[in-house]
């Protein structure tokens, strides 16, 4: 069923039914962090604590490693739990995510190129211990601020959606585009962790869903180029504070940022699960 994104998604994406248990735990777990009874300080990857200053780094070596904060699915998951389900068909397990696949109308997404790289590790190791041989699955708007598979005339295409199996490093690296910002939410990139890509392409046993954010500057920078014009307009009413999922904490999902809209950019990101 065909979904206009601009009436459905932004009060969805933002909370309601899909967000409130989640935020609400969230919200405890930092209440208890300040009355120092849980750590809160997350991990980050060598690689990102060197590359950028756009992102928070934090000092893992004195402190438990948090799990990635859970955050919603929304309403366009596309794993069979809202509609249609894109994990089960023939393709979906790929690194170059631009273009759809399979029976469906063969579009590419347009926009400046992203390279997105997650690393997955054991919280209870201290994020010392890579997770090999587990699986991502991301997905995330195009330039437009549509969802594939959902959202009006793009209900055919199944781009900006892929799996992956974590290597010996317990990473996965993924080909996209830099996601435009909609009405209502910050920049963003949705992401579940599976056990394996068993698991994964069988659509069950979630072991962790969250969201990926984008600094600010890196933004600005991207939607001052060509096709990002609604960007400018939407990200320009919002902020990481007053953003609905990201309000109240970002730290752990903020993604380390490198390059440029000529070359491109990598966003890399560890995920303790």
């Amino acid at each position: 069923m065909s979904r206009h994104h601009d009436d459905e998604v932004h009060e969805h994406d933002r909370g309601l039914s899909y967000d409130l248990p989640v935020l609400a735990r969230r919200r405890m777990i930092r209440l208890m962090a300040g009355a120092s009874l849980v750590p809160l300080v997350g991990c980050t990857s060598e690689e990102e604590t060197s590359t950028s200053s756009s992102a928070p780094t934090s000092d893992s070596s004195s402190a438990e490693c948090a799990t990635i904060p859970d955050e919603t699915a929304g309403p366009f998951p596309g794993d069979g739990s809202n509609g249609v389900n894109v994990l089960k068909e023939s393709g979906v397990v790929r690194s170059d995510i631009t273009k759809s696949f399979g029976d469906s109308a063969g579009g590419t997404a347009e926009g400046v190129p992203l390279t997105v790289t997650l690393t997955v590790v054991d919280a209870a190791s201290g994020c010392g211990t890579p997770k090999k041989g587990a699986a991502v699955y991301i997905w995330h708007c195009d330039r437009d601020g549509n969802y594939s598979l959902y959202s009006e005339g793009v209900t055919d295409e199944n781009y900006l959606r892929g799996v992956q199996e974590t290597d010996d490093k317990g990473q996965v690296t993924f080909k996209s585009i830099f996601p435009g910002c909609y009405t209502g939410r910050w920049p963003h990139i949705h992401f579940e962790v599976y056990g394996s890509l068993a698991d994964a392409t069988a659509a069950t046993s979630i072991t962790n869903t969250s969201q990926l954010a984008f600094p600010k500057d890196v933004c600005d920078t991207v939607y001052a180029t060509d096709g990002y014009r609604r960007s400018v307009t939407n990200l320009s009413e919002l902020s990481l504070e007053t953003d609905g999922i990201f309000s109240d904490g970002y730290d752990q999902q903020m993604a380390t940022m490198k390059g440029s809209p000529a070359e491109g950019y990598t966003a890399t990101l560890t995920v303790p699960v």
